[in-house]
């Protein structure tokens, strides 16, 4: 097996682990804050160990000062990220979520021509019009489908400045710090700032939680906490960005059947067109701001030019 193609199914097991996350929060009939509460603490205590155990068998050092306070910006969103996504999948339905939280890339586009200068397609721009109007079909067409509602769908919104303030946050943190480092961190501070929302949302709940919530809480830290980001990052190492981006497309349309197979939540037919528009849009939209990318960085070579836009490494618009 070449090392692309093993890349490649790395990037495709995250990505359906990843979108399996949103039904499994939901099956769980439990406050949402307080999975994302024991989700992070379980997840920094098994990245911990990797770390504890690296150091033993390797000797390597455990993150400095220096590395902590990198990360103090993308720990503090990815904490308010998950704690806000666990808690809008519970107000609203899978579709919405999944859907409204895969344009987190059109608003990177400008967010990354400010920040890092880069620059902005309009061809790109207008398949994001596409995918916006894509998601416009599957929102309004669904009435209440699925417990769908317009509180839910707007804390969702906030999951996704939340999520492009942690990549933006994150990808200059990741200029001096590495994979392991830059999770056994960005874990420990999202808990710290997850813990007292989720004991004010959630109260009493946090520590009463039902059998089905401490085996979300449990299945979460290993699947999304551990295993799908180790495998997109392990896929890096083979995979270009562009190539990564364009599969974890799919994740919406992966989240609606875990939905219908975990919890018999369905959709309605009025929003598949929708559906459909919003993932085509997206790869377009991945495809052409790849290809900008590339051209620009071939002619600026030499120069130091950045060869992948912010917005290629998008992802899901939430952590999972």
């Amino acid at each position: 097996m070449s090392r692309r193609l093993r890349g490649i199914l790395c990037v495709l097991g995250g990505v359906l682990t990843f979108s399996s996350s949103s039904s499994i929060v939901k099956w769980a009939d439990t406050p949402g804050s307080a999975i994302a509460f024991w989700r992070l603490l379980l997840s920094v205590i098994l990245w911990w160990i990797v770390l504890s155990v690296a150091r033993i068998w390797r000797g390597r050092p455990f993150p400095s000062a220096a590395t902590w306070r990198a990360m103090m910006l993308p720990g503090i969103c990815f904490g308010l990220n998950i704690t806000l996504f666990f808690t809008a999948i519970t107000r609203t339905s899978i579709a919405h979520a999944e859907f409204i939280t895969a344009l987190s890339p059109l608003l990177l586009v400008p967010a990354g021509a400010l920040l890092f200068h880069e620059h902005i397609d309009h061809r790109a721009l207008a398949w994001g019009v596409v995918t916006a109007g894509g998601l416009a079909i599957v929102v309004f067409s669904g009435g209440g489908q699925g417990g769908a509602s317009l509180s839910g769908d707007l804390l969702v919104l906030c999951v996704v400045v939340m999520w492009v303030a942690y990549l933006l946050t994150g990808r200059r943190a990741r200029a001096t710090v590495d994979v392991t480092d830059f999770m056994a961190t960005v874990m420990p501070i999202g808990f710290v700032v997850a813990a007292p929302l989720a004991l004010v949302i959630s109260g009493d709940a946090v520590w009463n939680m039902s059998s089905r919530g401490w085996a979300s809480a449990a299945l979460l830290s290993v699947l999304t906490g551990m295993l799908a980001h180790g495998l997109v990052a392990a896929a890096q190492r083979d995979v270009d960005v562009g190539t990564i981006s364009i599969l974890q497309v799919s994740q919406p349309a992966l989240a609606v059947c875990w939905a219908y197979v975990l919890i018999d939540e369905e959709i309605r037919l009025a929003q598949v067109p929708g559906m459909v528009l919003v993932v085509l849009g997206l790869i377009a939209f991945t495809i052409v701001s790849q290809r900008g990318a590339s051209r620009r960085a071939a002619a600026d070579a030499g120069a130091g030019a950045e060869a992948v836009p912010a917005a290629a490494a998008a992802g899901s618009g939430r952590g999972g």
